[in-house]
Protein backbone atom coordinates (compact mmCIF):
# COMPACT_ATOMS: atom_id res chain seq x y z
CA UNK A 1 0.00 0.00 0.00
CA UNK A 2 1.50 3.35 -0.71
CA UNK A 3 1.78 6.74 1.68
CA UNK A 4 -0.99 8.40 -0.94
CA UNK A 5 -3.85 5.63 0.22
CA UNK A 6 -2.78 5.90 3.99
CA UNK A 7 -4.47 7.59 6.71
CA UNK A 8 -2.52 8.85 9.24
CA UNK A 9 -3.82 10.59 13.01
CA UNK A 10 -1.89 13.39 14.79
CA UNK A 11 -3.45 14.01 17.89
CA UNK A 12 -2.07 16.53 20.57
CA UNK A 13 -3.38 17.32 24.40
CA UNK A 14 -3.87 21.05 24.47
CA UNK A 15 -2.07 22.60 26.60
CA UNK A 16 -1.09 19.64 28.39
CA UNK A 17 0.36 20.21 31.72
CA UNK A 18 -2.60 23.37 32.38
CA UNK A 19 -5.43 20.51 30.65
CA UNK A 20 -3.97 17.91 33.39
CA UNK A 21 -3.96 20.32 36.47
CA UNK A 22 -7.59 21.45 35.47
CA UNK A 23 -8.61 18.05 35.31
CA UNK A 24 -6.95 17.48 38.63
CA UNK A 25 -8.92 20.39 40.34
CA UNK A 26 -12.08 19.36 38.67
CA UNK A 27 -11.75 22.64 36.30
CA UNK A 28 -12.85 22.97 32.52
CA UNK A 29 -9.55 24.28 31.04
CA UNK A 30 -11.98 26.11 28.40
CA UNK A 31 -13.21 28.61 31.52
CA UNK A 32 -10.16 28.71 33.78
CA UNK A 33 -7.31 31.14 33.66
CA UNK A 34 -4.41 28.60 34.73
CA UNK A 35 -1.18 28.68 34.35
CA UNK A 36 1.47 25.84 35.32
CA UNK A 37 5.12 27.65 36.39
CA UNK A 38 7.55 27.35 39.42
CA UNK A 39 7.18 30.22 41.84
CA UNK A 40 10.11 29.66 43.11
CA UNK A 41 12.01 30.86 40.17
CA UNK A 42 10.47 34.46 41.11
CA UNK A 43 8.32 36.90 38.66
CA UNK A 44 10.34 35.60 35.23
CA UNK A 45 9.82 32.17 36.00
CA UNK A 46 8.64 30.30 32.36
CA UNK A 47 4.93 29.56 32.24
CA UNK A 48 5.45 25.83 31.03
CA UNK A 49 1.48 25.68 29.83
CA UNK A 50 -1.23 27.89 29.92
CA UNK A 51 -4.94 27.09 29.97
CA UNK A 52 -6.84 27.42 26.43
CA UNK A 53 -8.67 30.40 28.29
CA UNK A 54 -5.87 32.25 28.68
CA UNK A 55 -4.79 31.51 24.92
CA UNK A 56 -7.63 33.16 24.06
CA UNK A 57 -7.26 36.33 25.84
CA UNK A 58 -3.38 36.34 23.67
CA UNK A 59 -1.41 35.14 26.18
CA UNK A 60 1.64 33.37 24.28
CA UNK A 61 1.94 29.61 25.94
CA UNK A 62 5.88 30.31 26.76
CA UNK A 63 5.74 33.39 27.95
CA UNK A 64 7.23 34.53 31.80
CA UNK A 65 5.24 35.20 34.47
CA UNK A 66 5.67 39.10 34.27
CA UNK A 67 4.48 38.86 30.56
CA UNK A 68 0.67 38.23 31.90
CA UNK A 69 -1.11 41.20 32.05
CA UNK A 70 -1.88 42.23 35.31
CA UNK A 71 -5.50 42.95 34.40
CA UNK A 72 -5.96 39.16 34.27
CA UNK A 73 -6.53 37.00 37.13
CA UNK A 74 -4.97 33.28 37.23
CA UNK A 75 -4.10 30.51 39.69
CA UNK A 76 -0.65 29.14 39.32
CA UNK A 77 0.14 25.40 39.17
CA UNK A 78 3.56 24.10 40.17
CA UNK A 79 5.24 21.39 37.81
CA UNK A 80 4.45 18.09 38.66
CA UNK A 81 6.11 15.76 35.96
CA UNK A 82 5.68 12.71 37.48
CA UNK A 83 2.18 13.06 37.01
CA UNK A 84 2.38 14.36 33.50
CA UNK A 85 4.30 11.48 32.51
CA UNK A 86 1.41 9.12 34.40
CA UNK A 87 -1.18 10.96 31.95
CA UNK A 88 0.59 9.86 28.74
CA UNK A 89 0.80 6.51 30.34
CA UNK A 90 -3.26 6.74 30.33
CA UNK A 91 -3.58 8.26 27.16
CA UNK A 92 -0.91 5.72 25.88
CA UNK A 93 -3.00 2.95 27.13
CA UNK A 94 -6.75 4.58 25.58
CA UNK A 95 -5.17 4.24 22.45
CA UNK A 96 -4.22 0.27 22.68
CA UNK A 97 -7.37 -0.20 23.23
CA UNK A 98 -8.26 0.25 19.62
CA UNK A 99 -5.16 0.66 17.85
CA UNK A 100 -1.58 -1.81 18.05
CA UNK A 101 1.36 -1.04 19.13
CA UNK A 102 3.00 -0.99 15.96
CA UNK A 103 0.38 1.17 14.68
CA UNK A 104 1.41 4.01 17.02
CA UNK A 105 4.09 6.21 17.62
CA UNK A 106 5.06 8.62 20.58
CA UNK A 107 6.03 12.17 19.26
CA UNK A 108 6.61 13.60 22.61
CA UNK A 109 4.71 13.65 26.20
CA UNK A 110 1.70 15.02 24.51
CA UNK A 111 2.04 14.24 20.74
CA UNK A 112 1.51 11.10 18.97
CA UNK A 113 1.10 9.45 15.76
CA UNK A 114 -1.20 6.67 14.47
CA UNK A 115 -1.64 4.85 11.07
CA UNK A 116 -5.76 4.22 11.12
CA UNK A 117 -5.78 3.16 7.55
CA UNK A 118 -6.23 -0.60 8.46
CA UNK A 119 -8.82 0.44 11.25
CA UNK A 120 -11.45 2.49 9.30
CA UNK A 121 -13.54 -0.53 7.81
CA UNK A 122 -12.98 -2.21 11.37
CA UNK A 123 -14.51 0.46 13.36
CA UNK A 124 -17.22 1.46 10.28
CA UNK A 125 -16.23 5.42 10.47
CA UNK A 126 -14.80 8.16 8.24
CA UNK A 127 -11.61 9.43 9.45
CA UNK A 128 -13.14 12.60 10.95
CA UNK A 129 -15.58 10.31 12.84
CA UNK A 130 -13.00 7.86 14.15
CA UNK A 131 -11.08 11.14 15.17
CA UNK A 132 -14.18 12.54 17.07
CA UNK A 133 -14.14 9.31 18.61
CA UNK A 134 -11.12 8.93 20.45
CA UNK A 135 -11.15 12.24 21.53
CA UNK A 136 -13.74 11.95 22.71
CA UNK A 137 -12.59 9.28 25.06
CA UNK A 138 -9.86 10.73 25.96
CA UNK A 139 -12.28 13.68 26.85
CA UNK A 140 -14.57 11.24 28.71
CA UNK A 141 -11.95 8.89 30.73
CA UNK A 142 -9.49 11.62 31.17
CA UNK A 143 -10.88 14.94 31.00
CA UNK A 144 -8.08 16.19 28.80
CA UNK A 145 -9.20 18.14 25.73
CA UNK A 146 -7.40 16.89 22.23
CA UNK A 147 -6.79 18.60 18.57
CA UNK A 148 -6.23 15.65 15.71
CA UNK A 149 -4.69 16.19 12.40
CA UNK A 150 -5.58 13.75 9.32
CA UNK A 151 -3.31 13.13 6.33
CA UNK A 152 -2.76 10.72 3.92
CA UNK A 153 0.98 11.08 5.14
CA UNK A 154 2.92 11.85 8.01
CA UNK A 155 4.13 15.08 7.12
CA UNK A 156 0.48 16.25 6.28
CA UNK A 157 -0.83 14.46 9.69
CA UNK A 158 1.54 16.72 11.59
CA UNK A 159 0.81 20.11 9.27
CA UNK A 160 -3.04 19.20 9.63
CA UNK A 161 -2.65 19.65 13.32
CA UNK A 162 -0.40 22.23 13.37
CA UNK A 163 -1.90 24.67 10.84
CA UNK A 164 -5.45 23.65 9.96
CA UNK A 165 -7.01 21.75 12.73
CA UNK A 166 -6.27 25.49 14.73
CA UNK A 167 -9.23 26.97 12.56
CA UNK A 168 -11.46 24.57 12.85
CA UNK A 169 -14.41 23.84 15.11
CA UNK A 170 -14.30 20.75 15.78
CA UNK A 171 -10.60 20.78 16.48
CA UNK A 172 -9.69 17.94 13.71
CA UNK A 173 -7.81 19.18 10.52
CA UNK A 174 -7.41 17.29 7.25
CA UNK A 175 -4.70 17.50 3.80
CA UNK A 176 -4.31 15.13 1.37
CA UNK A 177 -1.50 16.47 -1.16
CA UNK A 178 -4.19 18.12 -3.07
CA UNK A 179 -5.55 20.09 -0.40
CA UNK A 180 -2.24 21.24 0.88
CA UNK A 181 -1.48 22.61 -2.17
CA UNK A 182 -4.73 24.20 -2.85
CA UNK A 183 -5.26 25.40 0.82
CA UNK A 184 -1.57 26.01 2.36
CA UNK A 185 0.95 26.78 -0.38
CA UNK A 186 0.63 30.67 0.20
CA UNK A 187 0.71 30.15 3.82
CA UNK A 188 2.53 32.72 5.70
CA UNK A 189 5.22 32.56 8.05
CA UNK A 190 6.54 29.44 6.29
CA UNK A 191 7.86 28.69 9.99
CA UNK A 192 4.50 27.39 10.90
CA UNK A 193 5.54 24.07 8.70
CA UNK A 194 6.97 21.60 10.47
CA UNK A 195 10.86 21.28 10.11
CA UNK A 196 11.39 25.25 9.03
CA UNK A 197 12.82 27.05 11.94
CA UNK A 198 13.68 30.55 11.64
CA UNK A 199 17.88 29.76 10.24
CA UNK A 200 15.83 28.03 7.42
CA UNK A 201 13.71 30.57 6.77
CA UNK A 202 16.15 33.12 6.86
CA UNK A 203 18.08 31.41 4.16
CA UNK A 204 15.18 30.63 1.91
CA UNK A 205 14.70 34.40 2.53
CA UNK A 206 17.52 35.52 0.94
CA UNK A 207 16.69 33.96 -1.90
CA UNK A 208 13.17 35.70 -2.47
CA UNK A 209 11.08 32.38 -0.87
CA UNK A 210 9.01 32.58 1.82
CA UNK A 211 6.43 29.83 1.45
CA UNK A 212 6.22 26.74 0.40
CA UNK A 213 5.04 27.39 -3.05
CA UNK A 214 8.08 29.11 -3.40
CA UNK A 215 10.23 25.95 -2.45
CA UNK A 216 8.50 24.25 -4.70
CA UNK A 217 9.07 26.29 -7.91
CA UNK A 218 12.61 27.08 -6.70
CA UNK A 219 15.12 25.31 -8.90
CA UNK A 220 16.36 22.40 -7.22
CA UNK A 221 20.31 23.02 -7.87
CA UNK A 222 20.12 26.32 -5.94
CA UNK A 223 18.15 24.48 -2.55
CA UNK A 224 20.93 21.87 -3.17
CA UNK A 225 23.57 24.18 -3.22
CA UNK A 226 21.88 25.94 -0.13
CA UNK A 227 21.03 23.22 2.26
CA UNK A 228 22.86 20.00 0.81
CA UNK A 229 20.83 16.74 1.46
CA UNK A 230 18.50 18.65 3.61
CA UNK A 231 17.25 19.90 0.46
CA UNK A 232 15.74 16.74 -0.50
CA UNK A 233 13.14 16.67 2.08
CA UNK A 234 12.78 20.35 1.87
CA UNK A 235 11.75 19.71 -1.49
CA UNK A 236 9.39 16.61 -0.60
CA UNK A 237 7.35 18.43 2.06
CA UNK A 238 7.10 21.82 -0.31
CA UNK A 239 5.03 19.38 -2.39
CA UNK A 240 3.05 17.36 0.37
CA UNK A 241 5.01 14.22 -0.17
CA UNK A 242 6.50 12.36 2.55
CA UNK A 243 7.30 8.12 2.40
CA UNK A 244 7.86 7.60 5.87
CA UNK A 245 6.06 5.09 7.48
CA UNK A 246 5.60 4.39 11.36
CA UNK A 247 7.02 0.86 10.31
CA UNK A 248 9.72 2.87 9.67
CA UNK A 249 10.58 4.94 12.83
CA UNK A 250 10.29 2.05 14.83
CA UNK A 251 13.35 0.25 12.73
CA UNK A 252 15.10 3.55 12.82
CA UNK A 253 18.44 2.84 14.38
CA UNK A 254 20.71 6.37 14.35
CA UNK A 255 24.53 5.60 12.59
CA UNK A 256 25.90 7.95 14.90
CA UNK A 257 25.44 7.95 18.92
CA UNK A 258 25.81 10.51 21.37
CA UNK A 259 24.72 11.32 25.16
CA UNK A 260 23.34 14.88 25.55
CA UNK A 261 22.07 17.30 28.09
CA UNK A 262 21.15 21.18 28.15
CA UNK A 263 19.36 23.40 31.33
CA UNK A 264 18.22 26.59 31.78
CA UNK A 265 19.74 28.26 34.77
CA UNK A 266 17.25 29.22 37.17
CA UNK A 267 18.40 33.34 36.70
CA UNK A 268 21.33 34.96 34.67
CA UNK A 269 24.26 33.61 35.94
CA UNK A 270 28.06 34.81 35.78
CA UNK A 271 30.91 33.39 33.93
CA UNK A 272 32.60 31.45 37.45
CA UNK A 273 28.65 30.01 38.49
CA UNK A 274 28.47 28.79 35.47
CA UNK A 275 31.47 27.01 34.84
CA UNK A 276 30.88 25.04 37.76
CA UNK A 277 27.59 24.16 36.69
CA UNK A 278 29.03 23.05 33.22
CA UNK A 279 31.63 20.95 35.77
CA UNK A 280 28.53 19.49 37.64
CA UNK A 281 27.39 18.54 33.87
CA UNK A 282 30.20 16.81 33.09
CA UNK A 283 30.18 14.75 36.31
CA UNK A 284 26.86 13.84 35.57
CA UNK A 285 27.78 12.94 32.11
CA UNK A 286 30.21 10.77 33.00
CA UNK A 287 27.76 8.73 35.49
CA UNK A 288 24.90 8.49 32.65
CA UNK A 289 28.36 6.88 30.19
CA UNK A 290 29.03 4.61 32.89
CA UNK A 291 25.49 3.66 33.24
CA UNK A 292 24.96 3.37 29.97
CA UNK A 293 28.69 1.13 29.45
CA UNK A 294 29.74 3.14 26.75
CA UNK A 295 32.52 5.81 25.92
CA UNK A 296 33.15 8.88 24.34
CA UNK A 297 36.34 10.50 22.67
CA UNK A 298 34.17 13.90 21.73
CA UNK A 299 32.67 16.66 24.11
CA UNK A 300 31.05 19.63 22.98
CA UNK A 301 29.83 22.32 25.03
CA UNK A 302 27.37 25.00 24.27
CA UNK A 303 26.46 28.18 26.21
CA UNK A 304 23.15 30.27 25.34
CA UNK A 305 23.34 34.08 26.88
CA UNK A 306 20.78 36.18 28.75
CA UNK A 307 18.24 37.59 26.78
CA UNK A 308 19.86 37.00 23.42
CA UNK A 309 22.15 39.54 24.30
CA UNK A 310 24.89 37.81 21.82
CA UNK A 311 24.58 34.86 19.91
CA UNK A 312 24.98 31.14 21.15
CA UNK A 313 28.52 30.09 21.52
CA UNK A 314 29.96 26.58 21.90
CA UNK A 315 33.49 24.64 21.19
CA UNK A 316 34.03 21.35 21.05
CA UNK A 317 37.45 19.19 22.09
CA UNK A 318 38.67 15.74 21.15
CA UNK A 319 40.25 13.40 23.29
CA UNK A 320 42.77 10.88 22.61
CA UNK A 321 41.56 8.14 24.25
CA UNK A 322 37.47 7.14 24.44
CA UNK A 323 36.94 6.55 27.83
CA UNK A 324 34.43 7.74 30.94
CA UNK A 325 36.64 8.46 33.29
CA UNK A 326 35.64 11.88 35.21
CA UNK A 327 39.45 12.54 35.32
CA UNK A 328 40.13 12.51 31.42
CA UNK A 329 36.75 14.70 30.95
CA UNK A 330 36.64 17.31 33.35
CA UNK A 331 39.73 18.80 32.10
CA UNK A 332 38.76 18.26 28.78
CA UNK A 333 35.08 19.98 29.14
CA UNK A 334 36.85 23.22 31.12
CA UNK A 335 38.55 23.45 28.06
CA UNK A 336 36.08 23.85 26.01
CA UNK A 337 34.14 26.31 28.12
CA UNK A 338 36.97 28.36 28.39
CA UNK A 339 37.17 28.62 25.30
CA UNK A 340 33.50 29.62 24.19
CA UNK A 341 32.10 31.21 27.37
CA UNK A 342 31.99 35.06 26.53
CA UNK A 343 32.96 36.48 30.35
CA UNK A 344 31.46 39.50 30.55
CA UNK A 345 27.63 38.31 29.18
CA UNK A 346 25.46 36.69 31.81
CA UNK A 347 24.69 33.39 30.85
CA UNK A 348 21.26 31.47 31.12
CA UNK A 349 21.65 28.16 28.86
CA UNK A 350 23.96 25.35 29.23
CA UNK A 351 24.15 22.50 26.81
CA UNK A 352 26.82 19.38 27.09
CA UNK A 353 27.57 16.50 24.08
CA UNK A 354 29.45 13.74 24.57
CA UNK A 355 29.32 12.45 20.39
CA UNK A 356 30.66 9.36 19.11
CA UNK A 357 30.00 7.20 21.95
CA UNK A 358 30.72 3.30 21.75
CA UNK A 359 30.92 0.33 23.80
CA UNK A 360 32.87 0.46 27.18
CA UNK A 361 35.11 -2.69 25.58
CA UNK A 362 36.46 -0.83 23.12
CA UNK A 363 38.37 1.47 25.78
CA UNK A 364 42.01 1.67 25.47
CA UNK A 365 45.13 3.91 26.61
CA UNK A 366 48.26 4.75 25.89
CA UNK A 367 51.66 2.89 27.19
CA UNK A 368 51.80 5.65 30.20
CA UNK A 369 48.77 5.00 30.92
CA UNK A 370 48.48 3.95 35.37
CA UNK A 371 46.40 1.15 34.50
CA UNK A 372 46.12 0.89 38.02
CA UNK A 373 44.61 4.45 38.52
CA UNK A 374 42.23 3.57 35.50
CA UNK A 375 40.78 0.72 37.56
CA UNK A 376 40.49 2.36 40.78
CA UNK A 377 38.60 5.45 39.60
CA UNK A 378 36.38 3.34 37.23
CA UNK A 379 35.58 0.88 40.88
CA UNK A 380 35.16 4.28 42.46
CA UNK A 381 32.81 5.85 40.17
CA UNK A 382 30.48 2.18 39.83
CA UNK A 383 30.20 1.72 43.36
CA UNK A 384 29.39 5.78 43.35
CA UNK A 385 26.69 4.56 40.74
CA UNK A 386 25.27 1.65 42.65
CA UNK A 387 24.84 4.09 45.93
CA UNK A 388 22.70 6.38 43.56
CA UNK A 389 20.72 4.02 41.96
CA UNK A 390 19.96 2.35 45.27
CA UNK A 391 19.43 5.19 47.35
CA UNK A 392 18.61 8.11 45.10
CA UNK A 393 21.09 10.62 43.22
CA UNK A 394 21.53 12.64 46.02
CA UNK A 395 22.65 9.57 48.13
CA UNK A 396 26.61 11.06 47.22
CA UNK A 397 27.78 14.04 46.08
CA UNK A 398 30.57 15.52 44.79
CA UNK A 399 32.42 18.97 46.64
CA UNK A 400 31.03 21.47 43.32
CA UNK A 401 27.63 20.50 44.20
CA UNK A 402 27.94 22.51 47.37
CA UNK A 403 29.37 25.28 45.15
CA UNK A 404 27.61 28.89 44.66
CA UNK A 405 25.37 28.90 41.76
CA UNK A 406 25.11 24.86 41.80
CA UNK A 407 21.91 23.15 40.17
CA UNK A 408 22.82 19.01 40.17
CA UNK A 409 21.27 19.03 43.54
CA UNK A 410 17.92 19.89 42.85
CA UNK A 411 17.82 18.64 39.12
CA UNK A 412 18.63 15.61 40.88
CA UNK A 413 15.02 15.92 42.09
CA UNK A 414 13.41 16.98 38.71
CA UNK A 415 12.06 15.23 35.79
CA UNK A 416 13.19 16.45 32.32
CA UNK A 417 14.56 20.10 34.13
CA UNK A 418 11.16 20.05 36.24
CA UNK A 419 10.02 19.36 39.43
CA UNK A 420 8.93 16.00 39.88
CA UNK A 421 5.98 16.96 42.11
CA UNK A 422 4.47 18.75 45.11
CA UNK A 423 2.58 17.99 48.60
CA UNK A 424 1.11 21.47 47.32
CA UNK A 425 -0.93 20.86 44.39
CA UNK A 426 -2.38 24.55 44.67
CA UNK A 427 -0.83 28.01 44.27
CA UNK A 428 -2.56 31.32 43.69
CA UNK A 429 -1.47 34.33 42.25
Amino acid sequence: MSAREHTFFCIDMKTFYASVECAERGLNPFETNLVVADLTRGKNALCLAISPKMKAQGVKNRCRLSDIPKSIKYDVAPPRMQLYIDYTADIYGLYLKYFADEDIHVYSIDESFIDVTGYLNTYRKSPKELAKFIMNEIADELHIPSTVGIGTNLYLAKIALDITAKHAKDHIGYLTEELYRETLWDHKPITDFWQIAGGTARRLEKYGINTMRGIAHCPEDLLYRVFGINAELLIDHAWGRESCQISDIKKYKPKSKSVSFSQILPRDYAYEEAKTVMIEMAYHGCQELLKRKVITKKIWVGIGYSREQHESTGASVKLFNATSLPSKIRPAVEKAFIEAAIRNIPIRRLAISFGDVCDEGCEGYDLFTDWNSVEKEKSREKAVLEIKERFGKNAVLRGVNFSEGATQRERNEMIGGHRAGYDDTRATR
